[in-house]
């Protein structure tokens, strides 16, 4: 801290206009200076300093987090190139299941329409044997 500016002597003139001994006026110079020693005042040269310091200081973390910032888009920006291209991955997947499921759809109705045109051949020779069995039983009687 600065120390602060005091005219000894010009405080002891000033005291000894005022009336006092020179003896009392160099005493009462010599304790206001020692307080004035003592006591940790900052100038204003002081908080100047202080203040272009703090200033600096918050350049600095300002530049720091603007770094910071961007490192944090930069691996936002990775994370989102990975996410996309497993989303088109997925996306392609998806799709190829979807037309497996088609194709099983297909296979299932065409097995569908085979059993029933199979079925109804079984229940016309079914039929046609019962006729069969009933004109054979028919022509004995």
């Amino acid at each position: 801290m600065g120390q602060v500016a005091f005219d000894t002597l010009k405080f002891v003139e000033t005291l000894e206009t005022a009336g006092l001994p020179k003896d009392q006026a160099k005493a009462i110079s010599l304790a206001v200076r020692e307080s004035h020693e003592a006591v940790d005042v900052a100038t204003k040269r002081d908080l100047d300093d202080a203040k272009k310091d703090v200033l600096s200081e918050v350049t600095a973390v300002k530049r720091d987090l603007e770094d910071v910032r961007k490192e944090i888009d930069a691996r936002f920006d990775k994370v989102d190139a990975r996410f996309e291209k497993h989303e088109a991955q997925m996306q392609a997947r998806f799709e190829k299941t979807e037309a497996q499921i088609a194709l099983l759809r297909k296979d299932v109705e065409h097995t569908a329409n085979g059993l029933l045109i199979k079925l109804s051949a079984v229940i016309l020779a079914i039929a046609g044997l019962a006729s069969t069995i009933v004109t054979v039983v028919i022509k004995l009687l």
